[in-house]
């Protein structure tokens, strides 16, 4: 089976519209419906009904739904393997969102060169839903979220539950928010958190995406507050620079691992101990 049909499926499954399929596959709306038109006679069943709202499955499509995604891995797993670098042994796919790599990921790629320097890496930062859509696809073997969804043919684990907590340069701050006030962008969830905790705050002045080192090394220069990640702002403190905030709250921040279940569990098994090295230090 052309294994295009069996991308253009899911991709149809996920967005539940051929219009938005075509939009995402960078293809016509009549190339989407061609696709699935050859797909359902190869199968000799209809797998989607089509309605003003979009697309939904029929039972025919419920039970493709079980396999495309072995499909799709298979491929891009052979495709992978196939080309393993010479004085390598496997060849890993890892992604994650900008704001995981640092510090994490970044020493996570030191350690998978020390301690399994036989496994070659492909490594990318991208945004969740491109992630989620490669690991689904097999193109990554593995990527690093805030806030994954859970997809056929992936696992989710849980590698790091961390607090966001808010942190000032000025142990005499009273009020809040100041106009110093730095908002850092820890993604959807945490929005949500922020807003329900302090409404007040519809737009603040200064918002940071994505890189909260950057926000810290912001006010530890110039002065301010900010919510930060409890393990990074520790040192300071410990030292004096920075205090906590009095009465504000903790805003849970977990880091998972979403991997393909295609993936040969070695690998995968090398590369989460790693991960757990990385964050248990």
């Amino acid at each position: 089976m052309d294994i295009e049909l069996a991308r253009t499926f899911l991709t149809i499954v996920r967005t539940q519209s051929f219009i938005r399929a075509a939009e995402q596959l960078n293809v016509s709306q009549t190339t989407v419906s061609a696709r699935i038109r050859s797909l359902e006679e190869k199968l000799g069943r209809t797998l989607f009904v089509r309605n003003k709202s979009g697309a939904s499955l029929t039972p025919a499509g419920e039970q493709f739904l079980r396999y495309a995604p072995t499909f799709v891995q298979l491929w891009e797993r052979a495709r992978h393997q196939v080309a393993v670098p010479p004085g390598h042994r496997a060849v890993l796919a890892v992604g994650g969102e900008l704001i995981l790599w640092h510090p994490w990921m970044l020493e996570w790629l030191h350690w998978m060169r020390k301690t399994a320097p036989e496994i070659a890496l492909r490594v990318q930062v991208g945004l969740p839903e491109s992630l989620m859509e490669q690991v689904t696809n097999g193109v990554l073997d593995l990527a690093i979220l805030y806030a994954p969804q859970n997809r056929p043919g992936v696992r989710v684990e849980l590698l790091l539950e961390e607090k966001l907590v808010l942190v000032t340069t000025d142990p005499d701050m009273t009020a809040f928010p100041p106009e110093n006030y730095v908002y850092v962008d820890w993604g959807a969830e945490f929005a949500s958190h922020h807003a329900m905790a302090f409404p007040e705050i519809g737009n603040p002045g200064l918002v940071i995406g994505g890189v909260g080192l950057l926000g810290l090394n912001y006010i530890l220069e110039g002065g301010g507050c900010g919510y930060f990640r409890q393990r990074l702002v520790t040192p300071h403190l410990e030292s004096g620079k920075l205090h906590l905030v009095p009465g504000a709250p903790s805003i849970s921040y977990p880091v998972y691992a979403v991997c393909s279940a295609q993936t040969e569990g070695e690998l995968l098994q090398i590369a989460l101990q790693g991960l757990r090295s990385v964050v248990a230090g």
